[in-house]
């Protein structure tokens, strides 16, 4: 191990008592917009007025959410209608702040309506409609900040915030709040730029980020959605870092490339105010789990020995590939004289319902005669097993640190030797002559934000918030493979509205994604979006991508997911079977 940095914080709450405990600070009104849970923002309001200020202690993230969920004195069942003029900035997306409202219409009993307040760069205009009343109208604001990022990225971020007015009703005060939340992150994201990491990457195993926050997760009367500082630090921290390493090996900050080892933050709970921060390089750590499940009733993510134990059970011959760690991928060729038909799960790898989905799918089509297919269903062990760490904590977080593999990239996008984990692809690909990849996937089943880097995840819009089960289908630029991908397409959707709810599950996530994200720029075919696209050069002439919302699914949510990625397999292997045939 070698430690890079640590260090406490004082909370912005102590700063906060320590600031107006003074006698000539009686009398003054304050209001702060800090990142905290409701509980300590209202124990922080409690202890000033016992010092004599009077203090409202809002919350920096999601503010306009919170103002619904916090402050509003009225009964939200008698309203009928409500308008929300969201605030737009030359320096941000035009739908940032929208956004940034999710999931309030789904909270809501009443229609919420939003529009562009080009007028405002910091404040919603919120109306409030009821039954035989007057019209209440609020401005809310939003405090952010511009600023460039370790990088040289320009971001509009929210911040801290502080308002004083004195007894005489004068203004003292009016200008961000440097809160410890931002200082952690900042203080993480310097000490990271500024070490000595040498020149050859991998620089490093293991970067580990340890960090402990004192504010409870709250979770909101909607589907998966949770405010959560831990999880939205989490994700900031990880791609932060990484695009740094990015951009210090050359790459773009959007790339998937570039190897810079595997970057690990763990965030904790801790009940009382502390912050800490402690940053250090460590060895690999692999630790496999070995629980069992019955694999169509699986209700979560199943063990890495259950994934071996499961493939073994498919007829044909083994193939394997190796990690940077040494960890085996594992895969099956089942020969048959169908069409060969490559499957493949676990390339990201807290994307989990696919897991389950290759191996419940390939063991029916090893039961069905002449089917023809290799089976790959973890092709990132190294980034399964750190999920299968990390959700020992956090088990409904997204975890995106385990998405790429231990050395930091994304397999599929390897060009250069050594392969490791991308080889067992192109053996696949060797020995099948499969003209079609099937590579099952997911997104996150609830809002993914990035607070300190513009709130939406840079290179990842289209995904910050649900749209239902997605399919991405790339093809060979020849126009036979167009025609090909458009009835294929055509077919799978079909055979996947037979399957109970999903299209009541699309409906819903899509028509809430509209009203929070605006028009989509995805093709609805047979009630599912799709996005067709044509491949790179080289790649297999067909490829489907399964998209399900499934990071953080556990119980029926879970189970619901991998009976749609087991469906869509064989929907794809069906489908490509009757127009290969042709």
């Amino acid at each position: 191990m070698n430690h890079i940095f640590s260090t406490n914080f004082i909370p912005t709450t102590e700063q906060l008592i320590e600031k107006f405990s003074h006698p000539e600070c009686q009398g003054q009104e304050v209001e702060a917009w800090i990142f905290a849970d409701k509980e300590q923002r209202q124990q922080l309001e409690t202890r000033l007025l016992e010092v004599g200020v009077k203090a409202k202690i809002r919350s920096a993230y999601k503010p306009l959410l919170h103002f619904f969920l916090e402050e509003l004195a009225l009964d939200l069942s008698t309203l009928t209608s409500v308008e929300v003029a969201y605030p737009v900035h030359k320096s941000a997306s035009e739908k940032r702040f929208l956004l940034e409202t999710y999931p309030l219409a789904a909270l809501l009993e009443a229609p919420v309506n939003f529009s562009e307040n080009k007028d405002s760069v910091d404040f919603y205009k919120v109306t409030l409609y009821r039954l035989d009343a007057t019209p209440l109208s609020y401005h809310v604001f939003a405090p952010n900040y511009l600023h460039l990022d370790v990088i040289g990225q320009q971001h509009l971020s929210p911040c801290g915030w502080l308002k004083v007015v004195n007894p005489q009703g004068e203004n003292l005060e009016n200008k961000r709040l440097i809160t410890d939340y931002e200082m952690l992150f900042s203080s993480a994201m310097k000490a990271v730029s500024e070490h000595s990491w040498g020149e050859n990457s991998p620089y490093f195993e293991e970067l580990n980020i340890q960090v402990s926050l004192p504010w409870k997760e709250f979770p909101l009367a909607y589907q998966h959605e949770v405010i959560s500082l831990s999880e939205a630090l989490h994700e900031d921290l990880y791609f932060s870092i990484l695009e740094w390493f990015k951009v210090k090996q050359g790459y773009l900050p959007t790339d998937r490339e570039g190897q810079p080892g595997q970057i690990v933050p763990e965030i904790t709970y801790s009940a009382n105010s502390s912050l800490s921060l402690s940053i250090e390089t460590r060895p690999y750590q692999i630790n496999k789990t070995h629980s069992l499940q019955i694999l169509e009733k699986a209700s979560a993510p199943l063990s890495m020995a259950q994934v071996s134990a499961e493939l073994a059970l498919i007829e044909g011959t083994e193939f394997t590939a190796s990690t940077i760690t040494g960890q085996a991928i594992q895969a099956r060729y089942h020969y048959g004289t169908d069409f060969p038909v490559m499957i493949s799960g676990g390339q990201h790898a807290n994307e989990t319902t696919g897991v389950v989905g290759t191996l419940r799918a390939a063991q029916y089509l090893n039961e069905q005669p002449n089917s023809h297919f290799t089976i790959s269903p973890l092709e990132n062990p190294d980034g399964y097993a750190l999920h299968q760490r990390l959700i020992n904590d956090n088990p409904c977080h997204m975890h995106h640190a385990a998405r790429y593999t231990a050395l930091g990239d994304d397999l599929e996008y390897r060009i250069e030797a050594p392969f490791y984990e991308k080889e067992i692809r192109h053996k696949a690909r060797a020995i099948s002559q499969a003209k079609l990849h099937i590579n099952l996937h997911g997104y996150p089943s609830h809002e993914w934000t990035r607070p300190f880097s513009g709130y939406v995840p840079h290179g990842f819009t289209m995904w910050t918030i649900p749209k239902g089960f997605f399919l991405i289908l790339r093809h060979n630029s020849n126009p036979e493979w167009s025609a090909y991908a458009e009835e294929f397409i055509h077919q799978v959707t079909l055979e996947l509205v037979k399957l109970p709810g999903v299209l009541a599950f699309n409906d819903k996530q899509i028509e809430l994604y509209k009203v929070h994200a605006g028009d989509s720029m995805f093709r609805i075919i047979n009630s599912f979006p799709c996005l067709i696209s044509h491949s790179k050069e080289g790649d297999i002439p067909l490829q489907l991508i399964t998209e399900y919302p499934d990071e953080t699914l556990y119980g029926e949510h879970f189970i619901a997911g991998h009976n749609v990625q087991t469906a869509t397999v064989l929907a794809a292997y069906k489908a490509h079977q009757i127009l290969s045939s042709r």
